[in-house]
This record gives structure tokens, sequence and C-alpha cells, in this order.
């Protein structure tokens, strides 16, 4: 078993069970932490964005132009700012930590 480190919008942390080969994003929006993921992760809505520990940003698969644009859409990023449904979950990232950005 691999686990994600979720700071939700209240700042309240929380260690979220991951299962391998799923989005992000559906693993955030299962367990109703506040991630919409509206598209279905197909990278054309934004509703899945997080913001990756600058720790572990790195250690992902940098992301492709589609999911650059659409982050440039947003009114607010982070330098590690992405969108959850562009991560395919591996157990290689256990204790991967982000945090939900404040909703606009």
């Amino acid at each position: 078993m691999s686990f994600i480190n979720v700071i939700d919008r209240r700042g309240e942390h929380r260690a979220l069970e991951a299962v391998e080969g799923w989005r992000l994003m559906e693993i955030l929006r299962d367990y109703r932490v506040g991630i919409e993921g509206v598209c279905g992760g197909a990278c054309d809505c934004a509703t899945c964005h997080v913001v990756i520990d600058e720790a572990w940003a790195g250690k992902l698969v940098p992301p492709r132009d589609d999911e650059l644009d659409k982050l440039d859409e947003l009114p607010l990023i982070e330098k590690t700012s992405r969108l959850s449904c562009q991560i395919i979950w591996s157990d290689e990232l256990d204790g991967l930590t982000l945090t939900l950005p404040q909703e606009f």
C-alpha cells in the first residue's frame, strides 16, 4: 500500500491510501477532499489543480504542453502546480505531499 499526504483547503493534513495505476485526480476525487475532476481526466477543465510539494515536484513526469496551457488559464498558480488528472499513481510516489489550492 502507498499513501498520498494531502493538505486540504482548511490546512488539515490527511494521509490517503492510493491505488497503483489510477490517476491522482481519481484518488483525490473518490476521497472527496475537494477535487472535482469535471472533465474526467481529459486535461480540459483544471478543476483538479494541486500544488506538489517542492521535494516531490522533480520526481514526477514533467507536464506536457497541454497541461501547461490549461494551468496558464488559472488565476493563480505556483511553481509546482499540476493537474492531478495528468499524474498516474505508482508505488514509487509513496509519501507524495500535495496541497489543494484555494478556490477562486
